[in-house]
């Protein structure tokens, strides 16, 4: 069951910075801004990873799908912050991240991050990937956020 309100890959991308073949999410289906995101990301055979990684045994890489945690998170950390628009934020942390079953394509991951905490300017989550019921990957991940202005400045 979802709650909260959903969105589209067009929703998506108004705010995700990610373009192809760097943007992992392909819908949510539930935002409770300060609590949870649930989204999707379809694992299909023309992702171009896959052409090496590996030829014989296609599996999708386990920073991808890191990634594609961290991408939802950065959805819901949109979503539950003021002026979101005025931030850029970057992934900072990555902690006890567990990989237990193999993404192959054909396959459908389910992302359920939640919101841990925030501190300063860091925020903190917890992701899970799912494939059907599966676990495939878990773990925590930390976000820093930072003035749009000034990160283009120092540029």
């Amino acid at each position: 069951m979802t709650t909260g309100f959903a969105l589209d890959i067009e929703d998506i991308l108004k705010f995700l910075p990610h373009r192809y073949p760097f943007l992992m999410i392909d819908r949510v289906l539930s935002i409770e801004p300060g609590k949870s995101v649930v989204a999707l990301k379809n694992v299909t055979y023309n992702e171009e990873f896959f052409q090496g990684h590996f030829p014989l045994v296609r599996l999708m890489p386990g920073v991808l799908i890191v990634e594609a945690m961290a991408q939802a998170g950065g959805i819901l950390i949109f979503h539950s912050i003021p002026d979101p628009y005025s931030k850029f934020m970057m992934f900072s942390k990555i902690d006890n991240m567990k990989f237990r079953r193999p993404v192959v394509p054909g396959d459908q991951l389910r992302l359920v991050v939640d919101f841990l905490k925030s501190k300063s300017r860091f925020y903190q989550i917890h992701g899970r990937a799912f494939v059907g019921d599966d676990l495939a990957v878990e773990g925590e991940m930390w976000a820093s956020l930072h003035e749009r202005e000034e990160f283009n400045a120092a540029r």
